[in-house]
Order: structure tokens, then C-alpha cells, then sequence
């Protein structure tokens, strides 16, 4: 059950990042890595493949029976999450 809800938690975290680099915020634009793409096109910026490869830990330490990493993934998620919505809205 961890391991789906992380899995759902990680799509949520990359429809939050995407829609924040997507938004034009003048606060991403003064971040770096936000924006660099060293591989061009083909795999998006340095921002994504770091959320790729949490993802892809959190579930290699879920499987190996560390359970306690769902937790922190989630308050990392919802932290995320919360911060997209923040940005998104106005509030920042």
C-alpha cells in the first residue's frame, strides 16, 4: 500500500513541478537549475530528473522494506505540493 501511495504522491510532485516551470513565475527564472538542460530536450531540465531519481529511491528503499521513507516522502510531497499552490495562486 506504501508503495502505490508513494507512486501516486511522486505524480502529484511532477504535475506540481511541471505547472510551476510552466508558469513564467519571475522567481524561477532566478533559479538555475530550474531551467538548465544539459541532455537538451530529450530529458527536460535538471530539476525533473532529481525529482525522477527521489522517486526512483524512495521506491528501491520502500522495496526493500524501508518503510518509514513513504513518511518522509510524503511530507516532502506535501510540502511541494504546498509550495506549487502558494506559487501558482499568487501568494508568492
Amino acid at each position: 500500500m506504501a508503495f502505490v501511495l508513494t507512486f501516486l504522491l511522486g505524480i502529484a510532485n511532477f504535475a506540481a513541478h511541471k505547472a510551476v516551470l510552466e508558469s513564467g513565475h519571475p522567481m524561477i527564472a532566478r533559479i538555475p537549475l530550474m531551467r538548465s538542460r544539459p541532455f537538451g530536450d530529450r530529458f527536460g531540465p535538471v530539476s525533473l530528473i532529481l525529482e525522477f531519481i527521489l522517486l526512483f529511491a524512495t521506491m528501491l528503499f520502500l522495496s526493500e522494506g524501508y518503510h518509514a521513507i513513504a513518511w518522509v516522502y510524503a511530507l516532502y510531497s506535501l510540502s511541494n505540493i504546498a509550495s506549487a499552490w502558494a506559487l501558482l495562486t499568487g501568494r508568492i
